[in-house]
């Protein structure tokens, strides 16, 4: 419950903040963005407490884990591996749009 209603109100507050970024960010349709920006506390608390998870890890791409680990080394280059690691994810952003 506490995880569900951590999310919701993170994401209501990216929405109000910065829209498109949300949607980037949170990998949500505009409808979705639309849903949740316009969802009461009462509402919030009720969706929560189901017994349901309503986010999830996007990344199921074991070569952007494996960027974003450093495949468990140290690397010299470590900001470009998070560089290539976000373009990689911006890109998956894209394509499902």
């Amino acid at each position: 419950r506490e995880a569900n209603l951590s999310y919701l109100m993170l994401a209501q507050s990216l929405i109000r903040a910065d829209r498109e970024q949300a949607l980037y960010r949170l990998g949500i349709s505009e409808e979705t963005a639309t849903l949740l920006n316009t969802l009461s506390a009462a509402q919030m608390l009720k969706i929560a407490s189901g017994n349901t998870l309503l986010c999830r890890f996007r990344m199921d791409d074991e070569l952007v884990w494996g960027l974003l680990t450093s495949h468990g080394k140290p690397a010299a280059n470590d900001s470009v591996s998070r560089l290539h690691a976000s373009i990689l994810l911006a890109g998956r952003h894209q394509e499902a749009a």
